[in-house]
C-alpha cells in the first residue's frame, strides 16, 4: 500500500517514543533525503525522511546511505539549527499525511529556543520546511512558488501556511451510515468493485487505494453490498482504533515468483519489538529502492552497450559489403592475363567486349567487357590494378573484420552478463571493467540518478566469483568477464581443471583439485555448471570444453572477455 495517512499515523506514533531524543547529525545523501542523527538513552537513532514522489515516508532506519563530501546547503542550516536541540513533540493531524517535529533547547545565552520541522509527505509535493518559532519559514528542501489557489509559498521569511483538502474525515464520521451516505453522495451510479477503492480514496482523507484493495482481496469481497461496505469500513476503523497499541503489524503482497511488491496493515501483534512497524517500513523501502536502482543502473548500461553493439554491427556490415567487392579480385587477374596473352589476337579497334578461350578452364570462352577509352593493352593494366587494389583490401579488411568481431563477441558477453547480474556490486564490477574498455569512451558520459554509486577501488579487491562444493572438490565460477579472467589466468593452479562453453557465452568454471584426480562424476558436474552458468543454459545439449589450467592460454595484452581465453 501506499505511505497513506494510517501508515503516516502508525509509524509517528511509533516515533513518539523518541519524545526527548537529541539531534546530534543531520545528513542529506540525496536530493530528497533527509537523516537526522538521535541520541536517547544511549541508544543512536536514524531518522530517515524521504520526499522522493515514489518513496516518500519517515521512519527509522538502520541502512546506511553515503553521503556526499560537501554538505548541501539545507544539511548546513539544519545542522545549524537543530544539533544540540531535543525532540519535544511529534504532532499529526487527523490521518493527515503531514508530521510536525517540533524541538526544544537553548542558545549561546541560555534562552530557550525553538523550532519545527514540517514534513509533508504528498507525492510530488512533499517537501520538508524548517519553522521558527512563529511559524515563520527558514528554509525547505524544495522552494515552491504559488502557481494557483490550491498550492502555497513555501519560501523563506514567509508564512507558513497547511495545505487544503476536500476530501472529508474518516475519523469524524458518525458510523457506518454515514461512512455509506458519503460515499453514494459523491459516486452518480452504482459502485463497482473495481471502482471502490479510487472512491473510497477520493471521498476520504488519508486513506489509499491500495489500502482499500489489500481490504477487498483480505475479505474476499466480490460485490458491492451494505455487507460488505460495512465490513470494508469495520476493518479500517479496527486498524485505525489499534494505532499506539502493539495489535498492529503489516503482511506483504507477493508477485508470482515470490517477491514482496506491497505490504498492508492488518491488526494482528505478530511481535512486540521496539519499533517492529518503522523497521518493517525501513526494509520494505529500502530493497524497494535497490531493486529499483538495480534495474535503472542496469538498464542504462544495457542501452549504453546495445547502442555500441548496433554500432558495430553496422561496421561489420560496411566491412562484409567490402569483402563482397573483393570477391571479384581473381576474375579480374584473369581478364588481364587473358588479354595479355591474347593481344595478338584482339583487333585494335573500338570494340566494348572480347570473347577469349580461358585455359584455366578446358579453353571455355569466356567474356570480357573492354573500356574503350583505353587501349586493349590499357584495358588489362587496369584489371591488373583493380586486382592488386582489391588483394591489398582484402588483407585489411580481413584484419578488421576479424578485431570487429571479436569487439561484438565481447558486447554480446557483457550483455550476457548484465542479464544474469543479480545485485548492484554485479553490475559495478561490470561497469568497473567497460569504463576501462577504449569501447566505451562515452561512458563516463553517461549521467542518470540510478547511477548513484560506482566501485573505484581495484577489482582485485572486490572479485567474489560464485562457489560450490562438489563431492568434496571446491568449485569456482566467474560472474563477468573480470572474475573469468582472474579464475583463470590468475586464481587457478596448472594442475586445476577448467571448463567452458564451447562457442557459448557463459562462466568460466574452474575445478580445484589439490593434487587429486577427480572422478568421471565431478566433471560432469562440473561441465553441467558450465552449461547451467551460459547462455545456452536452457537448452537440453550443450558442449562444454574442459582441460588443465596449464593448456589455458590468454593472447598478451588481450581484454578480459571469453573469447580471449581458448584451449
Amino acid at each position: 500500500m501506499a505511505f497513506d495517512g494510517i501508515v503516516t499515523k502508525a509509524i509517528t506514533s511509533e516515533l513518539s517514543q523518541l519524545a526527548g531524543a537529541r539531534i546530534d547529525k543531520v545528513f542529506e545523501p540525496n536530493k530528497n533525503t533527509i537523516v537526522l542523527g538521535m541520541y536517547q538513552n544511549g541508544i543512536n537513532y536514524a531518522l530517515n525522511i524521504c520526499i522522493d514522489s515514489q518513496y516518500c515516508r519517515i521512519n527509522l532506519t538502520t541502512h546506511q546511505k553515503s553521503n556526499p563530501q560537501v554538505a548541501p546547503n539545507f544539511c548546513m542550516l539544519l545542522r545549524k539549527n537543530l544539533i544540540g536541540l531535543k525532540l519535544k513533540n511529534i504532532i499529526t493531524f487527523d490521518l493527515e499525511r503531514l508530521i510536525i517535529l517540533e524541538f526544544e533547547g537553548f542558545d549561546d545565552l541560555d534562552d530557550i529556543i525553538s523550532k519545527k520541522l514540517v514534513i509533508e509527505l504528498m507525492g510530488k509535493h512533499s517537501n520538508i520546511i524548517l519553522l521558527d518559532d512563529s511559524n515563520i519559514i527558514i528554509d525547505s528542501l524544495r522552494h515552491i512558488k504559488e502557481i494557483d489557489e490550491n498550492f502555497r509559498d513555501i519560501l523563506p521569511h514567509t508564512k507558513y501556511s497547511f495545505p487544503t483538502s476536500d476530501k472529508l474525515s474518516f475519523l469524524e464520521l458518525k458510523d457506518f451510515e454515514d461512512f455509506k451516505q458519503h460515499l453514494i453522495a459523491s459516486s452518480k451510479d452504482s459502485i463497482l468493485v473495481d471502482e471502490l477503492p479510487s472512491k473510497i480514496a477520493n471521498t476520504f482523507n488519508g486513506i489509499s487505494k491500495n489500502f482499500i484493495n489489500a481490504i477487498i482481496k483480505k475479505l474476499n469481497i466480490i460485490d458491492i453490498t451494505d455487507d460488505s461496505l460495512k465490513k470494508i469500513f469495520d476493518y479500517t476503523n479496527k486498524i485505525i482504533s489499534n494505532i499506539g497499541t502493539d495489535n498492529l503489524s503489516f503482511e506483504t503482497i507477493k508477485n508470482a515468483d515470490g517477491i514482496v511488491k506491497d505490504y498492508f496493515l492488518v491488526s494482528e501483534n505478530i511481535s512486540n519489538q521496539p519499533f517492529k512497524l518503522n523497521f518493517f517500513i525501513d526494509d520494505f523501502y529500502f530493497n524497494k529502492e535497490t531493486n529499483e536502482q538495480f534495474k535503472n543502473y542496469r538498464n542504462t548500461l544495457l542501452k549504453l552497450i546495445l547502442d555500441t553493439l548496433k554500432k558495430y554491427k553496422k561496421r561489420l556490415y560496411n566491412i562484409d559489403e567490402k569483402l563482397k567487392e573483393c570477391e571479384d579480385m581473381d576474375k579480374y587477374r584473369l581478364y588481364g592475363e587473358l588479354i595479355t596473352s591474347n593481344l595478338y589476337r584482339i583487333p585494335n579497334k573500338n570494340v566494348d567486349k572480347v570473347e577469349l578461350e580461358n585455359y584455366y578452364d578446358n579453353n571455355n570462352l569466356i567474356t570480357i567487357p573492354i573500356n574503350t577509352r583505353f587501349s586493349i593493352s590499357d584495358n588489362a593494366k587496369n584489371y591488373f590494378k583493380k586486382y592488386n587494389k582489391l588483394k591489398s583490401a582484402l588483407e585489411v579488411v580481413s584484419i578488421q573484420k576479424k578485431e570487429a568481431q571479436k569487439e561484438l563477441n565481447y558486447l554480446e558477453s557483457i550483455i550476457y552478463e548484465l542479464e544474469t547480474a543479480k545485485t548492484v556490486s554485479d553490475i559495478d564490477e561490470i561497469y568497473s571493467e567497460i569504463s576501462e574498455s577504449s569501447l566505451f569512451d562515452n561512458i563516463k558520459k553517461v549521467k542518470n540518478k540510478s547511477i548513484t554509486k560506482v566501485s573505484t577501488k581495484k577489482y582485485s579487491s572486490s572479485i567474489s566469483p560464485l562457489t560450490f562444493q562438489v563431492d568434496g572438490f571446491s568449485v569456482f565460477v566467474g560472474k563477468n568477464n573480470k572474475q573469468n579472467d582472474y579464475l583463470s589466468t590468475k586464481f587457478a593452479k596448472k594442475d586445476d581443471i577448467w571448463f567452458h562453453t564451447k562457442d557459448i557465452h557463459g562462466s568460466h568454471v574452474i575445478l580445484k583439485t589439490n593434487g587429486q584426480t577427480p572422478p568421471i562424476e565431478v566433471l560432469e558436474k562440473c561441465a553441467s555448471l558450465a552449461a547451467h552458468f551460459s547462455k545456452a543454459k536452457l537448452s537440453s545439449n550443450v558442449p562444454v570444453d574442459y582441460t588443465f589450467v596449464k593448456y589455458v592460454k590468454k593472447p598478451s595484452g588481450s581484454k578480459p572477455r571469453n573469447g580471449n581465453i581458448y584451449k
